[in-house]
């Protein structure tokens, strides 16, 4: 009973990153091209929580990896860290490691 709480814990938490890492990508790039207002006060205050969502997770990739030019792929490192550690854990949980 309790295994299967924690494995949707996990599950649910991963989702939740997974998609804010997506989308504040995405608010990045549409901003960036002037699709989006940046000056909009919904867009600006998704992209704050975004923001402090996920830079805690961000940032140390970011200043371990070298600089690639302006290209941030620090992303889409946490998302397959992300999906790699909530796999492991789930196996674990679950009694099927994966490793």
């Amino acid at each position: 009973m309790i295994r299967e709480v924690l494995i949707k814990i996990i599950e649910l938490v991963a989702y939740f990153f997974f998609w804010v890492v997506v989308l504040r990508v995405v608010l990045s790039w549409l901003i960036a091209f002037n699709v989006v207002n940046g000056y909009n006060q919904y867009v600006r205050m998704f992209a704050r929580f975004a923001d402090s969502v996920t830079e805690p997770f961000l940032r140390p990739i970011r200043k371990a990896l070298p600089d690639l030019g302006g290209i941030d792929i620090s992303p889409l490192i946490f998302l397959v860290a992300l999906q790699l550690l909530a796999m492991f854990l789930v196996g674990i949980l679950s009694g099927q490691p994966i490793f």
